[in-house]
């Protein structure tokens, strides 16, 4: 055991790579090992910077005699039969998550989790925080990953979180952590017990500290439910777009207030002015925003980033209209909550395009507004019987297809002037995508071909 030597990276993806050149930068003898291909930009990064890799495969022995310590990437399953054996030799591993806080003991963490609305948020908040003048990071779930953003040090760091991450995590601690949302997503990693989920979210303030912070909507009775069943004891500060609070952040005739415990409320700012529209961004605001207060960014930093904040790419990011048909990627919409409120936020006919890996989702809360709103679906992907079978006595027309150019063209022949055409797909990119911004991108390219098709003699 004292030949034990190496910090063994498992995955080469974004996660992994980052880890590894932390590691590398702070002298320390790294190899990544990946069961499947690694991307040619991710091997590019390790080849420059003389990193050993392995791909298409994990040598055991290696893993087993040599490391000193295991860093798994989130998307690996810990019910595969290498975590089981790693666990067996006792190995330490610890998630990148770890890894790269354990390299910035004095930069303050913002975590942001939920099953929807993580980037946005933590895009927001970063546009809120940088405009303050505050020296920081983004990172995480978005873009690069913590480890990388770590190897040049923020005072401070926004990162999205998942719940992959998070399992991964035995200690990751953050200054302020937020829940969002839960809502049923990914059960399939949860042996489909939405029970097992909820503790995954709410690792990420198990781990606080009394003089920590804790962020919560009080609106999700999910989350409620967890209050009782976990230990929390970080300050804790609610959100609500429903109910006035004593304590946190919440709208009232159209304002949103702030409030201290035994504080008078403050005045933020008036729902009406802001550009994004709908609950669920009102959600991402007012969290963002409750954030902000309580860091005591200036109201005018506030106000003024918020206004100027743009839809994200493949969240209801508006393509083109084509002859009075509108295009809309929402590529990112990968559970059903999120589908909910992209169909509810649009007014006109919907030709909805859905599909792909399903992860345990409950279709039942989209019945309402399909019925109201949806005139026909185009179901993307390879396995979408359980999808096709929920929605057939629901929708008349309903198509079928695993090629985008054919999703968009047969969504578009459907098509009236005043209709939309809706990416919207509840599911996982993965049974023919390599992520959903793949799925988006080629989504948008389609659009596109098809604009110039139709309007080449214009």
């Amino acid at each position: 055991m004292n030949k034990k030597k190496l910090i063994i990276v498992l995955g080469g993806g974004e996660s992994g790579v980052g880890a590894a050149l932390l590691a590398k930068k702070n002298g320390l003898n790294v190899f990544v090992s990946d069961s499947g291909s690694i991307l040619k930009k991710y091997k590019r990064v390790l080849l420059d910077n003389g990193i050993y890799f392995e791909e298409k495969g994990h040598t055991e022995s290696v893993i087993y005699k040599k490391a000193s310590l295991i860093i798994k990437s989130p998307g690996i399953s810990r019910k595969k039969k290498l975590i089981n054996k790693i666990n067996l030799f006792k190995i330490p591993m610890i998630s990148e998550l770890e890894f790269g806080k354990k390299y910035l003991k004095d930069s303050y963490i913002i975590s942001i989790t939920g099953s929807n609305g993580k980037t946005t948020t933590s895009s927001i908040v970063y546009k809120i925080l940088k405009e303050e003048g505050l020296h920081v990071g983004l990172a995480g779930n978005i873009g690069s990953s913590f480890s990388r953003k770590a190897i040049k040090k923020k005072d401070i760091y926004v990162l999205e979180v998942s719940s992959f991450q998070l399992d991964d995590s035995s200690n990751f601690r953050s200054n302020i952590a937020v829940l969002l949302n839960i809502t049923r997503d990914h059960l399939d990693r949860y042996n489909n017990d939405i029970e097992n989920y909820i503790s995954s979210k709410f690792k990420i303030a198990t781990h606080q500290r009394k003089e920590d912070i804790f962020i919560y909507n009080y609106d999700s009775h999910l989350i409620r439910k967890g209050l009782k069943n976990h230990i929390i004891l970080s300050k804790c500060f609610p959100f609500s777009i429903r109910k006035k609070l004593n304590v946190g952040a919440y709208i009232m005739d159209d304002i949103i207030f702030f409030r201290e415990k035994g504080k008078k409320e403050k005045m933020i700012m008036n729902i009406k002015k802001i550009p994004l529209k709908g609950d669920h961004n009102l959600y991402n605001i007012i969290a963002s925003i409750l954030i902000s207060c309580l860091l005591y960014v200036k109201k005018y930093t506030i106000q003024r980033s918020v206004l100027e904040f743009k839809t994200l790419e493949h969240r209801m990011e508006k393509v083109l209209n084509i002859n009075g048909v509108q295009f809309i990627n929402d590529s990112k919409a990968t559970n059903v909550n999120s589908v909910f409120y992209a169909l509810k936020s649009v007014k006109s006919p919907i030709i909805w395009i859905a599909g792909g890996k399903d992860k345990g989702n409950d279709y039942r809360e989209l019945v309402p507004m399909v019925k109201k709103k949806v005139k026909s679906i185009i179901f993307l992907g390879k396995k979408n019987e359980k999808f096709i079978f929920f929605f057939q006595k629901i929708i008349n027309i309903i198509l079928k297809t695993e090629s985008i150019q054919e999703a968009v063209r047969m969504a578009y022949i459907l098509s009236n002037y005043g209709d939309n055409i809706l990416l919207s797909p509840a599911c996982s990119s993965l049974d023919l995508f390599q992520d959903y911004k793949e799925r988006g991108l080629k989504f948008k390219q389609e659009v596109i071909k098809l604009f110039y098709e139709k309007n080449r003699y214009i």
